[in-house]
């Protein structure tokens, strides 16, 4: 089945185009600088599930009527990574000065995808009302959950490496 998007609902297609393009762009630059290789290995996984949403954005683009496989894709290797960000102590990073400057660049890094991931899910909770059709509100409801997975896993990995104080 094709479908017949609105011009408001394709700007706001094009929007999110934008916004995971920048997220990939900024995840697989920030894996690249981050210190700890869990962390570089979590921003590694996110960067593969924004691209995955990028496909699924353009498929709708292009008029091509979601499908349940697409939208289930990144889930379980999202789980995986989530227990892998706050399973560590952050304890040794900051038994010397280099690693603590390390930390410091690395919780920077997490703050600012933080950020972003927060951005981009309330851009997606303004799309999700705005779409006529069901299953496009679906997919993109989907989406935002895993935009929110990642934030949750930023969230936990600063958490556990004494990163982030909620108090």
């Amino acid at each position: 089945m094709t479908l017949q998007l609105t011009q408001k609902e394709k700007q706001l297609l094009q929007d999110q185009t934008t916004h995971e393009k920048v997220c990939i762009q900024k995840y697989q630059q920030y894996a690249a600088k981050a210190g700890d290789p869990q962390l570089k290995q979590l921003f590694t996984s996110f960067a593969q599930q924004e691209q995955q949403h990028l496909d699924t954005i353009t498929s709708l683009l292009n008029g091509q009527a979601p499908s349940m496989s697409q939208q289930g894709q990144g889930q379980q290797s999202q789980q995986g990574m989530q227990a892998q960000a706050g399973g560590q102590s952050g304890a040794q990073a900051t038994s010397l000065t280099g690693a603590a400057q390390a930390s410091q660049a690395d919780a920077m890094l997490c703050k600012d995808m933080l950020m972003t991931e927060k951005y981009v899910s309330g851009a997606y909770d303004t799309a999700i009302f705005e779409f006529t059709d069901a299953s496009v509100r679906q997919t993109l409801n989907h989406i935002q959950k895993e935009e929110q997975q990642h934030g949750e896993g930023i969230y936990n990995y600063l958490s556990s490496h004494g990163m982030y104080n909620t108090q």
